[in-house]
Order: structure tokens, then C-alpha cells, then sequence
């Protein structure tokens, strides 16, 4: 079936059941064959339709529009985009402010008085358990002085020992305990 047939066919069956033909005559609509029906494409509003006798008459169904749902997920994203965009302002004008609240607290720090104390280039105490030992030669002997640790020293290592011992025996006491089935 040719085009203008299919044209003709659907004029007179649209006009025999009271409805208005299509507007062929001035363009607006293009009709092509396709299975049992036909494509329409209405060149005004680029919709496309199917149309196809049901046994009741020829109906058309508008085919879903792709480039409507192209459209909103391009705004969808345009309106992404803006808003990361304000977002990216703020967030650049929050780092600017940080940057010169930075500067300011340098500049504060370099007009302070002096530099900072806490270092020193002071020699270490004689009886700091870090000196190493020093090799002296008299008489041309050579001898090797050690130093020996403080009082404090011994007392600190002592009552650590003390308390490791404690805790040894506390551990070993408990393991007997658990062993010979006694509940604590």
C-alpha cells in the first residue's frame, strides 16, 4: 500500500466515523507505512504517533518522547551544577578569610618579643645518665671513666622492680588459684 492510499484510507475512515481528517493537505502531519499501521509525525509539535485499527476504528498513540526526558535531566543537572557552584564560591571566600586570618596571626607572632624559649644550647649536667663515658689518658695510661648513675636514679629502678615483682607474684598467686580449683 502506497503512502497516498494509506493517506486516503485513513481520511475516509476518520471522516465516516465523524472525525475530522488530519491536516495533510498543509504538511503538517507525515504518514508512513510501518506493519499493520502507520507512523505519524507531526511536524509542527515533532510529536510522533502509532497508528493502527483496533477492530474499533483507527486510534493513535502518541510514542513516548525521549528528548522530554533528555530536557529534565539536563536541568536536573544544570540546577547541580549551579548549586555547587554557589557552593564552590562560599567555600573559596571561607579559604580567603582563613588565609588572611593566617597572615594576621603570623604577623602577630613575628612581633613578639624575642624568640622562643625552651631550647638552649647549654651543656648537659654532669650526672645526666645520657653523657657518654670519656676516655682519659695520664700517665700515659689510658682510662675508661663510667659514670655511675644518681642515688635517684637507683630508686627509681628500684621501686620499678619492686612493683614488676608485686605483679609477678600477684599473677603467679592467681595461676595457682585457678589451677588447684579454688574460686577467688
Amino acid at each position: 500500500m502506497t503512502l497516498a492510499a494509506a493517506a486516503v484510507l485513513l481520511a475516509l475512515t476518520a471522516s465516516s466515523l465523524g472525525h475530522s481528517a488530519p491536516d495533510t493537505e498543509n504538511g503538517r502531519y507525515t504518514l508512513e507505512s510501518r506493519g499493520d499501521g502507520f507512523l505519524r509525525l507531526d511536524s509542527r509539535s515533532g510529536t510522533a504517533s502509532i497508528c493502527s485499527d483496533k477492530g474499533q476504528g483507527w486510534t493513535c498513540q502518541t510514542m513516548p518522547d525521549e528528548r522530554a526526558a533528555l530536557d529534565a535531566e539536563i536541568g536536573r543537572l544544570t540546577g547541580d551544577l549551579d548549586r555547587l557552584k554557589a557552593e564552590h564560591q562560599a567555600l573559596q571566600r571561607e579559604a580567603d578569610e582563613l588565609r588572611k586570618a593566617n597572615e594576621a596571626l603570623k604577623l602577630q607572632l613575628a612581633n613578639r618579643d624575642g624568640p622562643a624559649t625552651g631550647k638552649t644550647d647549654e651543656a648537659l649536667p654532669k650526672g645526666d645518665s645520657l653523657r657518654k663515658p670519656e676516655i682519659k689518658s695520664t700517665d700515659g695510661e689510658r682510662k675508661l671513666e663510667i659514670p655511675l648513675p644518681s642515688d635517684r636514679e637507683i630508686d627509681k629502678w628500684m621501686a620499678y622492680v619492686e612493683q614488676a615483682w608485686r605483679k609477678l607474684v600477684d599473677i603467679a598467686g592467681r595461676l595457682q588459684k585457678d589451677t588447684s580449683g579454688d574460686k577467688i
